[in-house]
């Protein structure tokens, strides 16, 4: 009978239980050959033994056996069967696994609610085994993963896939339509079979497809050029398996497993280098001492500097685990392998990992919460070199199965992997992809007063990816951005703007998002009015001017519609009520708004942005809706003049009154200012005698830091003065820069530092013009520093090329002279 199996390489690395201590006269070969992974003949040979043996407990360790040979070999429904019978005879008292092994099996076989038994019986004798928590967990869920599926498109390679094994495939070449993968078929260099899968001893073997998507018949891959005649360099009489190229496709890494006669030997990784379509002679790399051990399934950094590999090294989590080293060059040795630690390696086993970007390590595992057999996971590693927990890539990706050798295209969203699920012949190589996720933004703008759709008003896009579009509202009020204006896993600030309108702002984001969606934000624009807004709960005590700190909440309304329209000019203007003389609360009025400007200029507003102005009692205060405090009722379009407040039947009433005239409100002076216009100080005139001119460049001091705002390449920033560093740049706002066009690829020093969409950390580019205190400097360079968070730094070097500076604290401005 043809047993089923995953592949050659999961089961020489495979967890191998101690031997046990049979009599030799009816096992001795059977032992012997299961010891030596030949797990196809070791079955026949138990079997036959287990006819001659009336022994109770020597039947049992027979049946322990070949339930071990099944398991290794993936075949599910013979295993299941052998742990059963053991289980009958009790024998997990003795060995406790074989109830893990059994709900495995269980669960490969899609028998759930028996699975779920089993693993809860484990849990009950092996507590502390994760395992059987995971397997009760997947047990729980996985009806729900089956019915809710991600959005993988999988198809099965048929014209590739042989009757034998055939996985772990690799990109062959930068067109991306060529693949060199593992096959166990016919055509395979050995010319005997493998007793430890009843197959041909693995070869590497290549296919590429023409335009339209035909592939051609797989060859050897030392018959990768038929104008050379074969010498079988790469392939040999040994198992080669598990390709990994570089990512410029010159050089190769593959796992060989020697097959030496009466030698102990383990499966190595091996490296060959492409010469047009010719391969160098392999050379081993050396992952540690000792030879003997299993190591195999590499994928490597794109710079080649580091390795991940899977091996059963000491010091590991139990099983077959992911491993790491590194060394100083591509040339180099490597050093000694680190173990990636228990957040990724288990008791069972982790393998064929694929590293993506040099940030996702994506490999396959029977140790985490897997749905059956070898499960595909992925987890992302940060800046400091931490992984995060491994994520089941679910169904379809996953099924009861094996499902095991990734590998994506570098640029798209697909790929190619292995599994022996149902269906296939047996490993079989699967095309994924995943559909484009597309977004839609739409929506409508009103006149908040009127109600009626606003025409010609500017809808702009800023996402944290420094993507930047924008649109207008046709005769509607109607807006839309395009599925190619928007992108998967990105915050996206929108900003709304119209002459005689507060700008509106808002936010969204597409994180998460796994299939496509629409969007849809309306928006009501307010007219800004002609008449000055009062700002709420601003009170004075009576003859004092300072804001109270539990008034300063009042004005984060009045920042923040500041900071969404970054061109108006307001007036602050402050009231007093009718008591003390005209000219004391003048005084006192000009005096309670310069307080307010002040506050507004240490939270950030530009001080050339805000006209304090003090009206004393000249202003009574109208009443615009009908108002009640305190008993008093006020009617709509009442002044409190110091007639009406005198005719108030209670002094309660008429210091109500008063306290409402105490107020400050603001008015839009206009909409045109400019953040960076030059301006002069003590000396205008350019006349014989007189004073210097003085560019003045007003700053805010925040936790020490010193920020103001300059202009580079037409583009507002913010940046923080420090005095001994060079010009540096966010990537952020670098890469928003670029997406804009303000800067371009002839602008970086080095063409290497923009590849694939980003810019490199340190890379420098040259500005086309950098605009200080109304001052432009042309051509100056600055460096991308990806550890910034939001602002620009600017230094000494870089501030003196604006004019001669000092800072005056008191007034909080540079002076250029």
């Amino acid at each position: 009978m043809k047993l089923t199996q995953p592949s050659i390489f999961i089961i020489i690395l495979g967890l191998l239980l101690q031997t046990s201590a049979f009599a030799k006269s009816k096992t001795f070969k059977a032992d012997k050959a299961f010891e030596n992974h030949k797990y196809t003949v070791a079955a026949e040979l138990y079997n036959r033994a287990l006819k001659r043996t009336k022994d109770k407990e020597e039947r049992n360790l027979i049946n322990f056996r070949m339930a071990e040979c099944y398991r290794f070999t993936n075949n599910y429904r013979r295993s299941m069967n052998q742990y059963k019978r053991l289980i009958r005879y009790n024998y997990q008292e003795k060995e406790p696994l074989i109830l893990l092994y059994y709900a495995d099996a269980l669960k490969a076989m899609e028998e759930y609610p028996e699975a779920l038994v089993q693993y809860k019986a484990y849990q009950a004798l092996m507590p502390e085994d994760k395992r059987a928590e995971n397997g009760i967990l997947i047990c729980e869920s996985i009806q729900s993963w089956i019915e809710n599926p991600t959005k993988h498109q999988i198809t099965n390679l048929e014209k590739i896939n042989s009757r034998a094994s055939d996985f772990s495939p690799a990109y062959g070449g930068r067109t991306y339509n060529t693949i060199i993968f593992t096959s166990t078929r016919k055509e395979a260099t050995g010319k005997v079979k493998d007793e430890w899968t009843d197959q041909e001893f693995s070869d590497l073997f290549i296919s590429r497809a023409d335009r339209q998507g035909n592939w051609s018949k797989p060859t050897l891959l030392d018959n990768e050029d038929a104008s050379i005649e074969s010498d079988n360099t790469i392939n040999t009489a040994a198992n080669e398996g598990t390709p990994f190229m570089n990512k410029n496709f010159t050089q190769m890494y593959f796992t060989r497993c020697p097959n030496t006669v009466k030698k102990e030997s383990g499966c190595q990784v091996y490296t060959s280098k492409r010469v047009n379509r010719s391969w160098s002679r392999p050379q081993l790399l050396m992952l540690g001492r000792d030879t003997a051990l299993a190591v195999g399934h590499p994928t490597l950094s794109s710079d080649e500097k580091i390795i991940f590999f899977s091996a059963e090294r000491p010091g590991g989590k139990g099983g077959k685990d992911l491993w790491m080293a590194t060394r100083t060059s591509r040339t180099s040795a490597f050093g000694s392998p680190q173990n990636l630690g228990k957040l990724i390696n288990t008791p069972g086993d982790e393998m064929f990992p694929f590293l993506r970007n040099d940030t996702l390590l994506y490999f396959s595992s029977n140790g985490h919460i897997s749905m059956g057999g070898l499960d595909l996971f992925v987890s992302r590693m940060d800046g400091d070199g931490n992984w995060s927990q491994p994520q089941n890539l679910k169904s379809p990706m996953n099924s009861s199965h094996d499902d095991f050798g990734i590998v994506f295209h570098d640029k798209k969203e697909e790929g190619y992997f292995s599994s022996n699920r149902k269906g296939a012949k047996d490993d079989d190589i699967y095309f994924f992809q995943i559909p484009a996720v597309e977004f839609t933004l739409k929506g409508e703008v009103k006149n908040r007063e009127t109600n009626r759709p606003l025409n010609e008003v500017r809808v702009s896009l800023h996402g944290n990816d420094g993507s930047m579009a924008s649109v207008r509202t046709d005769e509607n009020g109607e807006y839309r951005f395009e599925p190619n204006q928007l992108a998967k896993n990105i915050e996206y600030d929108i900003t709304l703007s119209i002459d005689n309108y507060f700008n509106a702002t808002d936010e969204f984001n597409t994180l998460g998002y796994e299939v496509s969606h629409d969007f849809t934000k309306n928006f009501m624009l307010q007219p800004i009015p002609k008449e000055p807004i009062v700002l709420p709960d601003i009170l004075y005590d009576f003859g004092k001017w300072e804001l109270k700190p539990q008034y300063r909440d009042s004005l984060q309304g009045l920042i923040k519609t500041l900071e969404e329209n970054p061109k108006l000019v307001i007036e602050l203007a402050s009231h007093t009520d009718s008591r003390d003389t005209e000219e004391r609360n003048q005084v006192l009025s000009q005096r309670r708004a310069a307080s307010v400007v002040e506050y507004l200029i240490l939270r950030g507003v530009h001080p050339k942005r805000l006209v304090p102005k003090g009206y004393g009692e000249s202003q009574p205060r109208e009443i615009k809706n009908r108002f009640n405090r305190g008993g008093l009722n006020l009617k709509a379009r009442t002044i409190l003049d110091e007639e009406f407040i005198s005719k108030l039947d209670k002094e309660a009433y008429q210091e109500v009154a008063h306290q409402l005239n105490r107020r400050t409100e603001f008015k839009v002076l206009r909409s045109d200012f400019d953040p960076h216009a030059e301006f002069l100080e003590e000396g205008d005139s350019a006349s014989l005698g007189s004073k210097p001119k003085r560019r003045v460049l007003p700053f805010v001091k925040e936790d020490g830091e010193i920020k103001a705002n300059c202009t580079l390449n037409g583009h507002d920033f913010t940046f923080v003065y420090q005095e001994d560093t060079e010009a540096e740049i966010p990537l952020r706002e670098a890469l928003k820069l670029l997406n804009s066009g303000a800067i371009t690829k002839e602008d970086f020093i080095n063409d290497e530092d923009l590849q694939h969409g980003t810019i490199r950390n340190g890379a420098e580019f040259y500005i086309k013009e950098l605009i200080i205190a109304g001052k432009p400097v042309r051509n100056l360079t600055i460096k991308v520093n990806n550890r910034l968070k939001g602002k620009l730094i600017i230094g000494e070097s870089t501030l003196i090329m604006f004019g001669l500076f000092n800072f005056d604290d008191e007034k909080k401005v540079v002076i250029f002279r």
